[in-house]
């Protein structure tokens, strides 16, 4: 990849994750709707400032998902650097609860 100004390696490796979930990760989500469902409990985290503030994220989820559980957090679209201390809480929570 080209180096651009201002954007980090994690940034610019991360570009192809972003092109596979608005291509073919879509496309293998809709062949799998209604068909399979994750059994598992789901973490679902946010940011209350980003791109999915508006969005019932957790009813989203719920169609995929049976145990679907999650908040919003106080911070934009990156969790881990914008608001490290609560992501952590929520995932320390969350694994915490599971059966061991």
């Amino acid at each position: 990849m080209l180096h651009t100004p201002g954007r980090t390696t994690c940034d610019r490796a991360l570009d192809p994750v972003d092109r596979a979930g608005a291509t073919i990760d879509f496309e293998l989500d809709e062949a799998d709707r209604g068909r399979n469902a994750i059994a598992c409990p789901l973490l679902a985290l946010w940011g209350e400032a980003g791109p999915l503030a508006r969005t019932d994220v957790l009813e989203t989820w719920r169609a995929w998902a049976h145990d679907v559980r999650g908040a919003a957090l106080p911070c934009g679209h990156h969790l881990p650097e914008e608001a490290p201390q609560e992501t952590y809480a929520a995932l320390r929570d969350f694994l915490a609860a599971a059966p061991s």
